[in-house]
């Protein structure tokens, strides 16, 4: 269970010597185990109900987008499915997670199906330019969010290095599955770039309703 996650120290306390009549020593000590701190299991578990959430989101605003998109430009459709099933990738990932470490969902999941749903269809049938600018909305925001999520998680990692302690696998794990979620979050920034999402009208508008709402979205999830 995350919220039971250990620190092993990596410095064996010195070895007690205790003379005996043939010299020998005696084993050493166990090692210590530090529990992560109550701000630490909080962070933990906001971080992966936010994700587990924006994931969900994502499948369904591309499950929506995608029938008038490929219906119009019909050449989207590899590209279409490529960004779906990489998210229905994060998605599966932080569902094991969140099930794996017993934590519970938003209270906010039916709130935010509808929401994405109803952005996806509506900016689909905006046409191509308004779906990428969706696209290039969200993940501008998502790929802010994990890379705060990486910069804190390498902190707690570098400071109980530092302190001589050992690092448990399942962190340096759970550190390098963000990391590939954000690259390929930045990736469908690029390509929803590359299909002419500042060209969609009204661009600075449409981008700024999307971003700000993802920020609320956020913020909500991280506590409800």
């Amino acid at each position: 269970m995350l919220l039971q996650l250990s620190y092993t120290s990596a410095r064996r306390r010195r070895a007690e010597v205790q003379s005996t009549d043939n010299g020998s020593l005696q084993a050493t000590s166990p090692k210590v185990k530090t529990a992560l701190s109550d701000e630490q299991r909080k962070f933990l578990e906001s971080a992966l109900r936010v994700n587990q959430a924006g994931e969900l989101a994502a499948t369904l605003i591309y499950t929506a987008q995608t029938p008038p998109i490929v219906k119009a430009h019909p050449h989207l459709r590899p590209l279409m499915k490529h960004m779906y099933d990489q998210e229905a990738g994060h998605f599966s990932t932080f569902n094991n997670l969140l099930a794996k470490h017993r934590i519970r969902p938003t209270a906010m999941y039916p709130v935010w199906q509808f929401a994405a749903t109803a952005l996806g269809w509506t900016t689909g049938i905006m046409g191509r330019e308004a779906a990428m600018a969706c696209t290039e909305a969200v993940e501008t925001e998502i790929g802010e969010h994990y890379n705060t999520q990486v910069r804190v998680l390498l902190g707690w990692l570098e400071e109980t290095e530092k302190k001589g302690e050992e690092v448990p696998e399942e962190m340096r794990e759970l550190v390098e599955q963000i990391r590939k979620i954000r690259d390929e979050e930045l990736e469908h920034l690029d390509h929803a770039v590359g299909e002419d999402a500042k060209e969609a009208r009204p661009y600075e508008l449409l981008t700024s309703v999307i971003r700000g709402g993802c920020r609320g979205a956020i913020w909500i999830s991280e506590r409800v």
